[in-house]
């Protein structure tokens, strides 16, 4: 079981992505907000990251540099409909960061989330 750090500022989508990564054993802390998010990520110890990109307080990029500043093994997976400004260079996205674009299937992120979590 992971300890999944979920920032999501759309609350339908936050609820249906805690309820399927439950489902599928994990342990699920999630914030609507980027700032929130860091607050609790600053006190706290997760194995993966899972965050949008566009979020209020502040923003995914911005979380996950300094998540993975504080825990260099945080594994890092942007799910958002700007792929493009995650993987572009001068984002300063985490090197290591997945992107899953939206729309996707519940099971698809599961499936991905539980491979990430696998890789060494």
């Amino acid at each position: 079981m992971a300890h999944i750090l979920l920032a999501e500022d759309d609350e339908s989508l936050r609820k249906f992505l805690c309820a399927a990564l439950i489902k599928a054993g994990h342990n699920v802390t999630d914030f609507g907000d980027g700032s929130e998010a860091w607050d609790c990520v600053q006190n706290a110890v997760f194995d993966l990251l899972l965050t949008d990109i566009v979020m209020p307080g502040m923003d995914g990029i911005e979380l996950a540099k300094r998540a993975v500043e504080m825990n260099a093994t945080l594994k890092v997976m942007f799910i958002t409909g700007f792929a493009a400004v995650a993987l572009h260079p001068a984002s300063g996205a985490p090197k290591q960061a997945k992107v899953l674009s939206k729309p996707f299937h519940l099971r698809e992120i599961v499936a991905k989330v539980d491979r990430m979590l696998a890789a060494a």
